[in-house]
């Protein structure tokens, strides 16, 4: 079955009005999501889906399983870090390279973090020697009062570019966007608390 599934192709337009994009199953509202490796896509996937991937299947295929973990680090102040704006994501890739992205009104801008900087980084934060590359991220806010730092699946690194592209009004944000960023970090504290599926939104 795992066979059948790795080797489909994917179809997304189904009949289900929120369906797995890997069997067309409906959803719950509350669901995992796979990574598409080829086009760097995110999936969603119904809970049969995901827990072939999670005993075994990440790998064997062009999907992988975004992990289901959220960590909220403690350490230096994310203005000493070396990142170049308040609000950024890292994402480390299979060749040991680390993307750059920054939520910006216009979507998420990248580039190539210094090798230097993402050593630093990990050597002052543990939980980072064992992200999982292009799964999960370090999450990084130093911006209006916030001092979040984060090691998060990158599912929630495209929920905070969505609500930043969603709700930026003006030059400067607005305050809208600025009352919601809090928000969002008190929902990764909630979810962190939770294992397993189901799990994050669409």
């Amino acid at each position: 079955m795992l066979q059948q599934v790795i080797n489909r192709t994917v179809v997304r337009t189904r009949q289900a009005p929120e369906p797995c994009e890997l069997c067309g199953a409906p959803l719950a509202g509350v669901h995992a999501h796979l990574l598409e490796e080829r086009h760097k896509q995110l999936l969603c996937a119904c809970r049969p889906c995901a827990l072939l991937f999670e005993r075994g299947g990440a790998g064997l295929g062009r999907f992988q399983l975004v992990p289901d973990r959220r960590i909220q680090l403690t350490g230096p102040p994310p203005a000493d870090l070396g990142v170049p704006v308040g609000l950024a994501f890292f994402v480390p890739q299979p060749d040991g390279s680390v993307l750059a992205h920054y939520p910006s009104p216009a979507g998420a801008t990248r580039g190539d973090l210094d090798a230097e900087i993402w050593a630093n980084l990990v050597g002052q934060y543990e939980p980072l020697r064992s992200i999982r590359p292009e799964v999960e991220a370090f999450l990084v806010a130093a911006v209006r009062g916030l001092d979040e730092r984060w090691l998060v699946p990158i599912d929630d690194c495209h929920r905070l570019v969505a609500l930043v592209r969603g709700e930026w009004k003006g030059m400067s944000g607005g305050p809208e966007l600025w009352a919601r960023l809090p928000r969002f970090f008190a929902e990764l504290s909630e979810r962190g608390k939770g294992h397993g599926y189901p799990r994050g939104q669409a």
